[in-house]
């Protein structure tokens, strides 16, 4: 008969064992996959698309130079990032992306933007998103109709102090050039309540400020609790923001490959549409986003996106020809 010391020590010895294989079995797990993204750019319908046994990493472009801000991109899998932030990066830490089977899905306006950039950027580069900037117009309904054909509206002595704009020149040129009428970018930025990126909206609801140029992705739900808030999108076309992903490992292929088919559920499309993101792949159903007429108000019309500009990369040339129109426009 054996005694009770034998089999204690057996149950011990069996006990070591299962928790040997438990540490072992731990440390062959896979470490999760990293993605960095600045969470104040993207909403929520997004943001949840992004597999739950991912980690994200927080991350600010505007302190892109901060160590903290740089070990998180560079210990990352992934990087999401908008097109005002790609000079920031360095795109030797990166790996080709388009080598990817899923580059092949994108459509003919994600081609032509990424034909914008050269080769390496072009080959590290993966459109993910592009959002148009809309126009909130609050408690000036009768300005709705004249905003939906033209940016001349903004010129309109009611408006005059009462504008919030993008902090960026280059945005507001490009909407000065829309403007009928000579010397508009002086006449435009004289307009300007402020100019703002981050707390727009906040000025917009809490000031006598009647209309900000935002983009659709930020706004959506400020538009859903507001009532005195309206958004326009003029059938001249709006300024794109556009998002991109780019790969430091390939060694989450499969993982990458399997959340970028996730966007084809048509429930995901809708969810992301309505929250002012449009995915900028070649299927019939995500295309019929861009040509719906029957609510205009619910986004942009076919003409607007047809008319609509991207902000490819400038060249040295051009960016002091940018800074000369502007510093012209300071001047009395």
């Amino acid at each position: 008969m054996p005694s009770k010391f034998a089999t204690r020590r057996t149950f011990l010895n069996c006990g070591k064992l299962s928790l040997l294989f438990l540490l072992n079995s731990c440390s062959n797990l896979p470490n999760k996959v990293k993605i960095a993204l600045q969470n104040s750019l993207y909403p929520q319908s997004f943001k949840d698309t992004i597999p739950k046994d991912w980690k994200q990493e927080k991350i600010n472009f505007k302190s892109i130079q901060l160590n903290k801000n740089r070990n998180t991109i560079f210990n990352s899998d992934f990087t999401l990032i908008n097109d005002g932030w790609i000079t920031s990066i360095n795109f030797a830490e990166f790996e080709k992306i388009n080598e990817y089977p899923f580059i092949k899905n994108l459509d003919k306006r994600s081609i032509e933007f990424l034909g914008s950039f050269n080769e390496i950027q072009r080959s590290k580069l993966f459109p993910i998103g592009v959002v148009p900037y809309t126009i909130i117009i609050k408690n000036n309904k009768e300005l709705i109709s004249s905003a939906r054909n033209t940016w001349d509206f903004l010129l309109s002595k009611k408006l005059k102090g009462k504008i919030i704009f993008p902090k960026s020149p280059r945005i507001l040129m490009s909407i000065a050039e829309k403007i009928n009428t000579s010397n508009s970018l002086k006449k435009l930025k004289s307009q300007a309540m402020l100019f703002d990126d981050e707390n727009m909206l906040n000025w917009l609801i809490n000031s006598d400020a009647c209309v900000a140029i935002v983009p659709f992705s930020l706004c959506s739900k400020y538009l859903k609790i507001d009532p005195r808030l309206s958004l326009a999108f003029p059938s001249q076309g709006v300024p794109l923001m556009w998002h991109f992903l780019l790969s430091r490992s390939n060694l989450n292929n499969a993982k990458l490959t399997d959340w970028i088919k996730s966007f084809e559920q048509k429930s995901v499309v809708d969810k992301l549409v309505s929250q002012g993101w449009y995915l900028p792949f070649n299927s019939d159903y995500l295309q019929s986003k861009y040509k719906s007429e029957l609510l205009p108000i619910s986004g942009p019309s076919q003409k607007c996106w047809d008319n609509s500009w991207s902000f490819p990369i400038l060249t040295n040339e051009e960016k002091i020809k940018l800074e000369n129109s502007w510093n012209e426009s300071l001047t009395p």
